[in-house]
């Protein structure tokens, strides 16, 4: 099954390297932009694809938006398109909002913590999660995926993706740059995900 994901625009946590989670921190200029110019890139690589897709988005507003810029730049309805609970980013619970940072001036050892084992590591507060947990529901998702698709969700879920179907290290899958401005190719029938 072939799925194209692109992370939502940049926010201004984004920029500031805040651990934004599921707040709804609007997209900045720059993001608005960097979505703009994904969904004219998203209708060259459908022309080439030529067969109908399904379009869903994580919940979130800066991914509602990213979508709706995208849809609208590629000449499509921007608000045709269905939403999934499922999609939505992993929750850092009270750190969320907070930079690493400011962390280490305060949770110095849960930072240090982190730092050992990002993938499974659970940062404080009642609906705080991990990767791994996040990765269950975001395979589900991929599981019930029934008809080519294009997805608009956030960075962990991006991570748990190539933990996935790359079957990458969980230290790899867990660091590395998410880019905003790019688009993710995944066959997922293949096992084949990456950038284009």
């Amino acid at each position: 099954m072939l799925i194209y994901v692109v992370r939502h625009g940049q926010t201004d946590w984004n920029a500031e390297r805040r651990l934004q989670g599921q707040k709804d921190i609007p997209l900045n200029a720059i993001g608005r932009e960097q979505a703009r110019q994904n969904g004219l890139d998203m209708a060259e690589i459908l022309k080439v694809e030529a067969i109908p897709f399904d379009f869903v988005a994580s919940p979130l507003g800066r991914t509602r938006a990213t979508m709706e810029i995208m849809r609208d730049a590629m000449g499509l309805p921007p608000k045709d398109y269905r939403t999934d609970e499922r999609l939505v980013e992993v929750s850092f619970g009270d750190w969320e909002g907070s930079t690493i940072k400011e962390l280490k001036a305060t949770a110095r050892e849960r930072v240090v913590e982190r730092n050992l084992n990002k993938w499974d590591f659970i940062p404080p507060g009642d609906d705080a999660e991990s990767y791994e947990i996040m990765s269950w529901r975001v395979a589900s998702w991929l599981n019930a995926v029934e008809v080519p698709t294009v997805c608009v969700t956030h960075g962990g879920v991006i991570r748990s993706l190539f933990r996935t179907i790359a079957h990458r290290p969980k230290a790899e899958a867990a660091e590395g740059e998410i880019p905003q401005d790019r688009v993710l190719k995944i066959d997922r029938d293949k096992g084949l995900i990456d950038w284009i």
